[in-house]
């Protein structure tokens, strides 16, 4: 079930800052590492990190240029960041880990297991950003926030005019409507740290720049589809989908595309949710997830 979060704020050096939260956890179970998607943060996990907890060890990095963690000499590109992902694992887990990967999160998660396998133990990807099926619709929303991200000099101008415009805490509104089937059923303390959140956020000056950069590159990495299709091929590590069906950012075609590649995966479509389940519906992810788990090893639900 959902609980009220608590957890621990941590820093850690891989070539600049890393901060991350730890939930702690189940000292027999499988480490749990939470990664966030575009524009997210360790907020994204607020919601499931706790009860994840009875699974295994929970951390929920920020990566580099979101959260807390700034880009330092890294970068925020999907691969910049999935490099920090390999090297946070190395330093702050040391054995192989379950990734919880949310939308490009889910990307860079992907990315790991296809480079690294020996690094993951298992993957949860959660309204996994994956390449477009043919035919698939495109939400008008997110196609033009997209494609403004994409040129060079709008995209910076746009996010700052929208952010001044709406304020910190009707700009996190409108954020959550986008990516939640229906927003109020995120629960009200979590709402309230991601205002907070975003509130901090805004004093960095690299917030917008990070998020741009990642969001380009997420779009080209989506597009060199046979490179994509082969890293997909590639993972040898049990794999659990977790989709809504109201998801704007990634059609429903999307991931359909991506189980007939791989039908051995355990893919979960929810009815009437949208992009991020962790937050929607946190006690149903929180099932889905354990009982995926006690799957790939019975003892690990044991605490549970």
């Amino acid at each position: 079930m959902y609980q009220p979060f608590a957890a621990t704020s941590k820093w850690i050096d891989i070539a600049g800052p890393v901060h991350y939260l730890d939930f702690g956890g189940k000292s027999d179970g499988p480490p749990i590492v939470l990664v966030h998607g575009l524009g997210g943060s360790h907020g994204s996990w607020l919601a499931v990190g706790a009860g994840l907890a009875q699974y295994g060890r929970v951390v929920a990095i920020d990566l580099s240029g979101f959260g807390r963690t700034p880009p330092a000499e890294r970068g925020s590109t999907v691969h910049a960041n999935r490099r920090l992902l390999s090297e946070f694992l190395i330093q702050v887990v040391g054995e192989p880990a379950i990734l919880v990967g949310n939308s490009m999160g889910a990307t860079v998660a992907i990315l790991q297991a296809a480079n690294d396998p020996h690094s993951v133990a298992g993957l949860v990807l959660s309204g996994p950003a994956v390449p477009r099926a043919l035919l698939a619709p495109i939400d008008p929303t997110v196609a033009r926030n997209f494609a403004l991200h994409a040129i060079p000099g709008v995209g910076s101008a746009w996010l700052r005019r929208r952010l001044e415009r709406l304020g910190v805490e009707q700009y996190s509104m409108e954020t959550l409507e986008l990516v939640c089937a229906d927003v109020d059923r995120v629960p009200g303390d979590v709402v309230d740290a991601l205002i907070e959140l975003r509130r901090e956020q805004m004093a960095f000056p690299w917030l917008r720049q990070s998020f741009l950069d990642a969001s380009r590159s997420l779009m080209s990495t989506l597009l060199q589809r046979r490179s994509f299709d082969s890293d997909i091929a590639a993972i040898k590590a049990p794999v659990l989908v977790i989709h809504g069906n109201k998801d704007r950012l990634v059609p429903e075609a999307n991931v359909e595309r991506l189980w007939a590649m791989r039908p051995d995966w355990q893919v979960e479509m929810l009815d009437d949710v949208g992009h991020v389940p962790q937050l929607e519906v946190p006690d149903l992810f929180i099932r889905l997830v354990g009982s995926w788990l006690k799957q790939l090893s019975p003892a690990v639900g044991s605490g549970g």
